[in-house]
């Protein structure tokens, strides 16, 4: 569809008793997914893509596409992303211009959130080919990755350790503050990677992070950039990891020691003191908790803190979403110097990764997570897959203890992609 195009879209949505499990639902090809403990959002088809240049950019396509818009529903009280949704994925750095940040609004649409479950049916009426069904073709059942072949991205692992002790050498030099540097594997199968496979096994292992895919980035990621519903904001900011042993006795030291360390904890203030900076000219009585808690998954332990607020009028999740990324978590402090410092010292495009990634509503209701513990599935190439780690870089790193951080948070996509 052409990028520009505003079509005038039929919205039909209508209540069911239950879907039972939404991830079945998820289709091979043409597929959004966005799952958090059984609830959410699966779309299949597309109606509308739209390749942004902006947040902006983005909203403004958004809005008219919405005002333009024939919605109907037999929903009381809808909860929110019941009715016209598009699933969106934008990059980490916007100035990046061979990436794309996306808005797509699928065909059809499996919700359940908040106890209910319905089905919304999106169409354009200029379009010559039929509509999708709402009861799905059969399709082959997915089939777990090949053989999986890894090999290095941009750095190899000395190379990134040395980008690490760069890095402490500049902010113990002064001016730069935290910095979050990431770094990639390349993985290759010896068949097309079937991203239902990936979405499934995710969301299965880590029910309590958000597992999702959107053209073909796939992931879960356990940090919330920013859920807008029904006037209420909500900010989950992590930053602090350490890797689980598995044995609970020592995990329940590790957490301990993660609670009290002050590298771990200068890092989370940082990064929570950036978003309640970007959420205060939006927002007000705001909630910031004195101390983060530790937030338990099951390879790394987090330490977590969540914001919360009441949302001023005339702001959408998007734009929540615009005015918190990026967030200290993921790109640094101060923000310029250290993103400076990320383009330099990277040699990479991370594209999407470390991005906002979520859906939006018709009423500007919605929920951004930040892409992390994901992969992205070559457009050319479907046997490949990259996959992406970062750690936050203060004056107390240590290069190895990073380097390590960084293979506990590329446990997910080995996983599953099955360790080889």
């Amino acid at each position: 569809m052409d990028a520009v195009q505003r079509p005038a879209l039929r919205v039909k949505t209508t209540e069911v008793a239950d879907l039972g499990d939404l991830v079945v639902r998820l289709a091979r090809r043409e597929a959004c997914g966005w799952v958090r403990d059984g609830a959410g959002l699966i779309g299949r088809g597309e109606v509308a893509r739209y390749k942004a240049g902006s947040f902006v950019d983005a909203e403004r396509w958004w809005t008219e596409l919405v005002d333009a818009a024939e919605i109907e529903s037999d929903l009381d009280d809808p909860p929110s992303g019941a009715g016209l949704v598009a699933f969106g994925s934008f990059v980490f750095d916007p100035n990046n211009t061979d990436a794309q940040s996306l808005l797509i609004v699928p065909e059809i649409v499996y919700g359940h959130r908040n106890g209910r479950s319905w089905i919304t049916e999106i169409s354009d009426p200029t379009r010559l080919t039929p509509p999708l069904s709402a009861v799905p073709e059969p399709e082959a059942p997915p089939r777990p990755p090949s053989t999986i072949r890894y090999a290095d991205g941009a750095l190899s692992g000395p190379q990134w350790e040395g980008a690490v002790a760069e890095a402490v050498r500049r902010i113990n030099a002064g001016g730069l503050d935290k910095v979050v540097l990431t770094r990639n594997l390349l993985a290759v199968a010896d068949e097309d990677l079937d991203p239902r496979w990936l979405f499934r096994s995710l969301e299965t292992t880590y029910r309590r992070c958000w597992t999702y895919l959107i053209d073909g980035l796939v992931g879960a990621t356990p940090e919330m950039l920013v859920r807008s519903e029904a006037g209420l904001v909500t900010s989950r900011v992590l930053a602090g990891t350490i890797r689980r042993t598995g044995r609970d006795d020592h995990d329940l030291a590790l957490a301990a020691a993660l609670s009290t360390s002050s590298k771990d904890l200068e890092e989370h203030e940082y990064a929570v003191r950036s978003v309640a900076a970007a959420l205060a000219p939006y927002c007000s009585g705001m909630n910031v908790p004195d101390a983060p808690y530790v937030l338990e998954l099951p390879n790394v332990l987090h330490l977590a803190t969540d914001v919360t607020a009441a949302l001023d009028p005339g702001t959408s999740s998007l734009g929540l979403a615009a005015a918190l990324h990026p967030s200290a978590a993921v790109c640094g402090t101060p923000t310029d110097l250290a993103r400076d410092t990320i383009a330099e010292l990277e040699k990479m495009d991370r594209g999407r990764y470390t991005g906002p990634v979520g859906w939006i509503d018709s009423r500007g209701d919605g929920e951004w997570g930040i892409a992390l513990r994901c992969g992205q599935i070559d457009d050319t190439d479907p046997r490949q897959i990259r996959v992406y780690a970062g750690c936050g870089i203060v004056a107390g790193s240590d290069p190895e203890l990073e380097f390590a951080e960084s293979n506990a948070k590329l446990v997910p996509m080995r996983d599953a992609l099955g360790e080889n």
